[in-house]
């Protein structure tokens, strides 16, 4: 839970500041369009199945899903590659405008059309796929342009070289990439597609697939053994001059290979809950890890991130992109655990501030839970995103007088009950004779009591307000006390009306 937690706010503050990042993405750039329909007939040409056309999109693939999963998470991006003089093309620039990615370093070639990859789909399954697309190096002239307009580019605080093999990265084209990238001290992640890794030398990490990863290799490895694994991704380091290696394995997660230091083999689970559509998750990975080395992170911790990325990515369908409060649900998810202590919930609340949730405080001893308590409370979950609910100690409660027997549930038990609700997201136990303290340091964006206080009465009022948050009232629902529950109750039990 620590280190989660670590890993989370570390997260948080990328986020918050991914706008002040500038990441250059270059590659080979790829129209998705899709078409989907229902089937209901079989054609009278031909034995195949007619598709009723229902609807038709189109989405950024390849190194241009790179760049748009990196604006999504809020960075400022600048794609290089090349398109096709077509309406395709065309169709590509548009979709990067409305995403607000840069295009500058984009150029038109006449000799070849936009690469794009047309799907057919029915009831969310793939019937066939059409693909236009050449994949002959280009020319010199070309790779000038595109170099002359990184030049003139805003500096990177990192780039990513996204290889399809479609024919954009040539060698030369590669080595000035990282060229410049060095010049600005801008760490370079590849997506490779070449079997010849070596033509990424100097590049900061490499990610390849498991397939990429074989096929870069001239002998055996079982990836499953850290020993094999660790010396194959040595050797591949070692004949290529980069720092770093990060092999994605599919189900069976990433493994990490670090060679400062001699050498570190790190092992990271896979974090997909369920698969859907694994199209793009490569480009996700590239995008968050992207995301964690130009924020300064190490390359443990934005691997980690990319892990989580691709973890969400996959569990939706067709080429699609993380936003950030997905990334942060799925690094850090905190409806699995509410009963926090207060440097714990310090942290969830920052949390929950970078994703920008409305929050809401309210207090109580919550002894013997009954409706006005969950009336109470789902009045004040409907005042903004997230509901905190902070509940009295057992000694606090000794100290309020009310009676010598109370309270009836023991605190952690009270704490269970009340978290185990959907309206609350966190619960915190405060030992003071008032939350004062607690408000003072969670800073809510709302402060809720019940009607039975004036405003003016309502502890933390004066701080709350001081900071722009707002003190609210609920209605009480008329005779639900757990006062008055408890002397029914001994009445009941004494033969009493």
């Amino acid at each position: 839970m620590q280190k989660t937690s670590i890993l989370a706010e570390s997260l948080a503050g990328f986020l918050k500041n991914a706008n002040a990042k500038h990441v250059w993405v270059v590659g080979d750039l790829l129209l998705d369009q899709y078409i989907e329909g229902g089937i209901e007939r079989i054609s009278p040409e031909a034995p195949v199945q007619v598709v009723n056309v229902s609807k038709e999109f189109g989405r950024l693939g390849g190194a241009a899903n790179v760049a748009n999963g990196l604006a999504a998470l809020g960075v400022k991006v600048t794609l290089g590659g090349i398109i096709g003089s077509d309406s395709a093309g065309e169709l590509l620039l548009d979709l990067c405008d409305k995403k607000s990615i840069h295009t500058e370093a984009v150029h038109k070639a006449e000799d070849r059309p936009t690469i794009r990859k047309l799907r057919v789909l029915c009831r969310g399954q793939q019937m066939i796929r059409l693909d236009w697309e050449q994949t002959h190096a280009i020319d010199k002239q070309t790779e000038n342009r595109i170099l002359e307009s990184l030049k003139n580019a805003h500096p990177p605080d990192a780039v990513v070289i996204s290889d399809y093999a479609k024919g954009v990265l040539t060698g030369s084209l590669i080595e000035n990439i990282i060229s410049m990238a060095d010049a600005h001290g801008a760490p370079v992640a590849v997506d490779p597609k070449s079997r010849r890794l070596g033509k990424y030398r100097g590049a900061f990490v490499i990610a390849p697939n498991l397939k990429e990863f074989r096929e870069a290799l001239d002998r055996p490895v079982e990836t499953q053994d850290d020993e094999s694994m660790a010396s194959a991704a040595d050797l591949i380091c070692r004949e290529t001059g980069v720092k770093a290696l990060l092999v994605t394995l599919g189900e069976a997660g990433m493994a990490l290979w670090t060679s400062e230091g001699g050498g570190t083999l790190d092992r990271i689970e896979a974090a997909a809950r369920e698969v859907f559509d694994v199209t793009g998750a490569g480009d996700t990975v590239m995008a968050a890890l992207a995301l964690g080395l130009a924020s300064g992170a190490d390359l443990h911790t934005a691997a980690l991130i990319a892990n989580s990325a691709a973890g969400v990515v996959v569990g939706k369908a067709g080429t699609a992109v993380v936003e950030p409060t997905e990334l942060m649900d799925a690094v850090y998810p905190y409806t699995r655990d509410k009963i926090l202590d207060g440097t714990m919930l310090e942290q969830r609340m920052r949390l929950w501030r970078s994703q920008k949730k409305k929050t809401v405080f309210t207090n109580g001893c919550f002894d013997l839970l009954h409706a006005g308590h969950l009336h109470i409370l789902n009045q004040a979950a409907s005042l903004g995103d997230v509901l905190v609910v902070g509940i009295n100690t057992d000694d606090s409660i000794r100290r309020l007088n009310k009676g010598a027997d109370r309270p009836l549930i023991p605190q952690q038990e009270r704490a269970a009950i009340v978290a185990a609700l959907d309206c609350v997201n966190a619960v915190v136990l405060f030992d003071q004779d008032t939350p004062l303290e607690l408000i003072k340091t969670l800073k809510p964006d709302v402060l809720v009591k019940g009607s039975d206080y004036t405003v003016d009465q309502v502890v933390g009022k004066k701080e709350v307000e001081a900071y722009g948050g707002e003190v609210r009232l609920v209605e009480l629902l008329p005779d639900r006390s757990t006062t008055s529950l408890i002397e029914r109750i001994r009445g009941e039990r004494h033969g009493e009306n």
